[in-house]
Parts: structure tokens; sequence; C-alpha cells
């Protein structure tokens, strides 16, 4: 079984693809199907989060790709900043994972939370789309020092 050991943005001789969900890109170790049908296990550092385009290092120097996977997402489009502002409060008090684009919002689809968003006056949109959520302040790539 091919053993991922580390994600790069250099996608250098790409030998395949590899399909996953936002669940599965937030798990660090897991037993992994490549595109190609190949069994692989994802051995990444702890915390480890993946987006789609981000690529993975075998420890026999295999090269794959990322694609984040069409999920059941429900989004909102609004024109007005504030109006945006205020889905995403709401939205966040909820606890929800967000991807927060121009003019639009997206989330994992919960039919109460479209219920709450109707209530608002706003429709939500049901599709199948990748999702790629903001991960927060404290996540991966972001610098938290107390000198």
């Amino acid at each position: 079984m091919i053993q991922f050991i580390r994600k790069t943005k250099k996608c250098n001789k790409v030998t395949t693809t590899l399909t996953l969900t936002w669940p599965q890109r937030t798990r660090s170790r897991q037993r992994v199907r490549l595109d190609n049908g190949e069994e692989a296990g994802l051995f990444l550092e702890r915390g480890t989060i993946l987006r789609g385009g981000d690529c993975l290092v075998s420890d026999a120097d295999i090269v794959v790709k990322v694609l984040a996977a069409e999920e059941t997402v429900s989004t909102v489009s609004c024109n007005d900043p504030l109006e945006l502002a205020r889905i995403c409060y709401h939205l966040g008090n909820r606890h929800v994972a967000l991807e927060i684009r121009d003019q639009q919002v997206r989330y994992p689809h919960d039919h109460v939370l479209d219920a709450m968003l109707e209530s608002m006056g706003l429709t939500a949109v049901i599709t199948q789309a990748p999702f790629e959520p903001e991960t927060g302040a404290y996540s991966e790539g972001h610098v938290h020092s107390h000198g």
C-alpha cells in the first residue's frame, strides 16, 4: 500500500488524483482509494488540512493531486454585505462550517438551517459542489504567538 507522508503545493510529476470530501480532507490518518483504484494510506502530520489542488508525496516520491469532491451543500446568495455578514453570524453561531464567497455563503446542507434562513427572507439553493470552508484563525497556516 502506498503511504503518503507529506503535503506540498509543488505538484510535479503527478501520478493520479485523490478525490476527498471535506470531512475526509480534515483527517490526517486514514485509508483511501486513489482515483485510479489503488489503495493508499494517509500518514500526514496531525492537524494537516487538505485543500483541492494540494499534492501529497509518498515515502517512495509518488505524487498525487487532491481534488475536492462534490458534496450536498446549501448556497445562499446576497448582494448586501451587511446581510451577508448577518447570515454568516447566524450560521457561525451554530458552529457550522462555512465557505464564504463573493456575495455567497455555502454550508453542508441542513434543512433546519435552510428553514432558519428562509425565515429571514433568504433562499438556500441545494446543489452538489466542492466544499472549501474557512478553517479558523487557529488552524494550520495561521501564525499565533504570545511572544
